[in-house]
């Protein structure tokens, strides 16, 4: 008995989205990427819910016919490519066929579209890859497409969503990435009906300025380069900008959002020596290749890419990154101006002061008392036990308080114990005491703050700002009195147990472990 069939559509299509709608910012990014393609100067997106209940995108571009706007909802149907080898010249953002059929499928989908050279546009309705409407409509030139209730027919795969900060997050981030690679369209975001993004029209560097943040804009070195292999043009951070977080790093290749550990390690390298270890550099890095030289078909996501020639690749970004630094005089030189000192064998302490001597005068002595008295007779030579001469340590040095404690590189305390040496990471010793300190006071509903004489202002980028927006009742519990700007928060109250000094760290710090605990 035959037991292999074929599969319907609808279940093919949701096994499909499985693969290519994870959560609600991939339908993001496909949406946003189709009204890329359809040549859209005005983009905007609006999110209700976290995208649970409704995403929504209008654009302004070419718009589709009647048929077109019913064939983009079938599976492996596509204008962007009609043979095999389009494949390896592909210049648009979509190619597969498969985003809108799998939402389709997930979905309940509205479509509004409409032709420049026609007077009426089309109307069109889909749930769960069945078509409940399909009719003229007035509508404005280009599309607006809305996705309603996704993973309605999935409950398992909506159960598996995150909250709806979380979500948000992953939003946001998609929005980011389409944004920053596209300065020349005009980019908006509404989330509950509230404007997160409004990006008009720009440069690369604006762009990134107004996405990130107004400061940023200072910290930015140029890169550019142009080779056979490839053109590179886009900026790198100072390293005094770096971070303990990866969120500001972005490649993007011809146009799209790729990851590549192998291209990150590049720059990584470039600012080998200049940055503390565990801290990111930041870098947006356009880079202009030939689509024959590259492979993009690896993944439905498409953010994975082959290179032909990836070794070139990699050293080509490095030399860039390093001699962009290098221009800038960030890369660390020689100072030949600087005056020499000698190392006499310590250091004095800064707090040490040093006596006048006191000479002794005797009134009572007379040089011509006694003048025939013979003096050699009484010199004595007593054998000496040791002819050592006493270091200059050892009379010179002045005595400090003796301690068990001794301080590596600025990083470690070495503290001699019964089983040898043990030792201690400052920094994250000093996060574990910060840990306990901010689990007792939340426990105890306790928390102390310290007055600042002037405000703490640091920079964070929108993210960020919605991380530390969520945080903000635990935070001020545990002693931080803040106020958070657009673009930074500016602190005016730390608990006891924080130093002023190491504030930009602890703030970083919590915003890495929010993430990682929502992550979860």
């Amino acid at each position: 008995m035959d037991i292999i069939q074929l599969l319907p559509d609808h279940v093919a299509n949701q096994i499909a989205a499985g693969e290519v709608i994870q959560r609600p910012a991939s339908a993001v990014k496909e949406m946003i990427e189709n009204a890329l393609d359809a040549g859209g100067s005005e983009i905007k997106l609006f999110v209700k819910d976290a995208g649970k209940t409704l995403l929504q995108v209008v654009d302004n571009g070419c718009g589709m016919s009647e048929t077109d706007v019913r064939m983009c909802f079938e599976r492996h149907a596509t204008s962007k490519i009609k043979s095999a080898g389009d494949l390896f010249k592909i210049q648009t953002m979509g190619f597969r066929g498969e985003a809108m059929a799998s939402i389709a499928a997930i979905a309940h989908v509205e479509v509004n579209t409409k032709l420049t050279s026609n007077e009426l546009g089309t109307h069109l309705i889909i749930e769960g890859s069945e078509i409940k409407t399909h009719e003229d409509c007035a509508t404005a030139n280009g599309t607006s497409i809305k996705v309603k209730n996704l993973f309605y027919n999935v409950p398992a795969r909506r159960n598996f969503l995150k909250s709806d900060k979380v979500e948000m997050r992953h939003i946001t981030e998609e929005f980011t990435r389409v944004s920053l690679a596209n300065p020349n369209v005009k980019m908006q975001m509404f989330h509950n009906n509230n404007e997160i993004f409004h990006l008009p029209i720009s440069n690369f560097r604006q762009r990134i300025v107004n996405i990130i943040g107004g400061k940023k804009n200072e910290n930015l070195v140029p890169v550019e380069e142009e080779t056979t292999v490839v053109k590179i043009d886009g900026f790198v951070g100072k390293p005094e900008a770096a971070k303990r977080t990866r969120g500001e790093q972005y490649f993007f290749v011809n146009g799209r959002f790729i990851k590549s550990n192998y291209l990150n390690h590049a720059v990584s390298k470039a600012f080998e020596e200049l940055i503390p270890h565990n801290y990111f550099p930041s870098y947006f890095i356009n880079l202009d290749i030939d689509p024959k030289l590259i492979d993009i078909n690896i993944h439905p996501t498409k953010t994975e890419i082959k290179f032909e020639d990836e070794q070139a690749i990699y050293a080509i970004i490095r030399a860039c990154v390093k001699r962009s630094l290098g221009a800038y005089n960030i890369a660390p030189t020689l100072d030949f101006s600087q005056e020499l000192s000698f190392d006499l064998g310590y250091k004095q302490d800064k707090q040490t002061t040093i006596k006048e001597p006191t000479i002794k005068v005797d009134s009572s002595y007379n040089p011509f008392e006694n003048k025939n008295e013979n003096h050699a007779k009484q010199t004595e030579v007593k054998a000496e036990e040791k002819w050592e001469t006493p270091s200059f340590e050892e009379d010179f040095v002045p005595e400090v308080e003796n301690t068990d404690l001794q301080q590596i590189g600025n990083h470690f305390i070495a503290v001699p114990n019964e089983n040898g040496l043990l030792l201690i990471h400052q920094r994250r010793a000093h996060k574990r005491i910060l840990f306990e300190y901010f689990t007792k006071v939340l426990n105890s509903n306790k928390g102390q703050s310290q007055q600042l004489l002037f405000p703490k202002e640091i920079e964070l980028n929108k993210s960020e700002i919605r991380i530390i927006t969520d945080m903000t009742d635990e935070l001020k519990k545990v002693g931080f009195n803040f106020e958070l700007k657009e673009n930074y928060i500016s602190i005016n109250g730390i608990p006891p147990e924080c130093q002023e000094e190491n504030l930009q760290f602890v703030i970083e710090d919590l915003i890495e472990q929010h993430k990682n605990s929502e992550d979860l």
